[in-house]
Order: structure tokens, then sequence, then C-alpha cells
């Protein structure tokens, strides 16, 4: 029982990632994170031991986001939490790595919360289409649909921002 418990904790940092992209803030992320270890801690025998806890965290995770979507929508409240002023820029980046690395978090904040976390499980997460259609509980068709959407809907976001920022140099 303590590897599996063990093995768990392990995964903490990646689902905080992957919680942080879907929800934009940072305490709304971690409640998440506290919710999905919970319920994981819960029902510790649905995992089968010898593999990884990844999938079935991340699909627990994503079930519980989808749970939480539903709610607000019923409420009529906001769905995504806007980025506090502090936490949107720390400082000022002197490195264009810097700049570039806000500017595609900020453009992938963006995108819709379907195409963010299907591109998150694939692109960042590493997950295959298939592990990442079956934790999202869509076709795979569907998770390459939004995967494409995503990335174009990234690359014109990115584009215009790349263009207000060589504006913005000339104008100086």
């Amino acid at each position: 029982m303590d590897e599996k418990k063990a093995a768990i904790l392990g995964e903490i940092p990646r689902l905080r990632r992957y919680a942080r992209s879907l929800l934009r803030d940072r305490d709304s992320a971690d409640d998440l994170v506290q919710d999905c270890l919970e319920r994981a801690l819960m029902r510790l025998d649905n995992w089968q031991t010898g593999e990884s806890p990844r999938r079935w965290l991340f699909t627990i995770m994503h079930h519980l986001f989808i749970d939480q979507m539903r709610k607000v929508n019923r409420r009529g409240e906001a769905a995504m939490l806007p980025l506090e002023a502090g936490e949107a820029v720390a400082q000022p980046a002197e490195q264009l790595e810097g700049i570039a690395s806000r500017e595609i978090i900020n453009a992938l904040q963006a995108i819709s919360p379907d195409r963010r976390a299907a591109l998150v499980m694939v692109a960042i997460e590493g997950f295959s289409y298939a592990e990442a259609a079956n934790m999202l509980g869509v076709p795979a068709g569907t998770l390459m649909s939004r995967i494409a959407r995503g990335r174009e809907e990234l690359r014109g976001l990115l584009d215009d921002t790349a263009r207000r920022r060589a504006i913005r140099i000339v104008e100086k």
C-alpha cells in the first residue's frame, strides 16, 4: 500500500502543472489536485499495481475538472478565473526566452479548455493520442481534431503577439 501512495505522491508536480493549465488560477488548481488525490486515495484499489498511476490520476483529474465546469455553467458563473496581476508578470523578462515562454503560456490560456486539455496531455505531458483520448473520454479522431485546431489557434495568437512586439520595437 505504501508503494502505491509513494507512486501517487511522485505524480503531484505533473498534476499541479496540468491543473494550472486548465484553471489559470493557482489556488483553484491546488484545490483540484487535492480533490484528485483524495479521490485517488479513497479508490486506491481501482489502480492496478505495477502500472504507473499517471494515466489513472490524470483521468480522475480530468473528470473532476469537467464536473467542476458543469457546476459552474449551471450556476451561470464565469468558468475561468483571470490571472492575478502579480502572478501574470512578476518581473519584466530580461531574456528573449522568458518573453517567448510567457507569450506561449498566455496564448495557451487563451484557447478553449477542450483544446488546451488535449494539447497539454499530448504535447506537454507526453501521452499518446490513444492514451489522451481515453483519459479525456473522447474518440481519437476528436482528440486529433482538437489538437490540430488548438495548434492553429496558438499559431494565430502567437503570430499576432510577435507582430505587436515588433511594432512596439519599431515605435521606440
